[in-house]
């Protein structure tokens, strides 16, 4: 692979994973719609569920399921590729823990949707928690980025 490849597909990874970032936003703000159908009067429901929140909040979910691990993936292949190693330190450690945590809180849903309120409770706190290090994962890896970009 040549040098200039190698360099440019290393700003790939976070640029796509701060698109995402604002994506997981939007899907959370359509999960807090969804919850606001589903707990407002019958009269104020009736034009919350034009909006069709909930079931584009399982849509952009389940996009952004797919992104972080894609994405995960991505950011390691690209590390393993310039370097031929991973560095193992809080951003891979983090990146892989908010895999999982989206995994387990994306593997809720069926069980939410049988009405259960203590899995909407646990995927409600997995999702914020995600969030929480997923703007840390996005600074952070700002800096590996600038490390990246003047030692060239």
């Amino acid at each position: 692979m040549s040098d200039a490849l190698a360099f440019n597909l290393s700003f790939l990874h976070p640029i796509l994973m701060w698109a995402l970032l604002i994506l997981s936003g939007y899907a959370m703000m359509l999960g807090i719609k969804a919850k606001k159908t589903r707990t407002a009067t019958a009269e104020e429901r009736k034009d919350l569920i034009k909006g069709k929140f909930a079931q584009r909040h399982y849509r952009y979910g389940s996009l952004v399921l797919a992104l972080i691990i894609l994405g995960s993936l991505g950011g390691m292949a690209i590390t393993y590729l310039n370097n031929g190693k991973l560095f193992v330190g809080p951003h891979l450690l983090v990146g892989l823990a908010m895999t999982a945590i989206i995994a387990v809180a994306a593997a809720l849903s069926p069980i939410m949707q049988q009405g259960n309120l203590l899995a909407r409770k646990i995927h409600v706190g997995l999702n914020m928690g995600m969030m929480t290090l997923f703007m840390w994962q996005a600074f952070s890896g700002m800096q590996i980025a600038n490390k990246i970009w003047t030692s060239r």
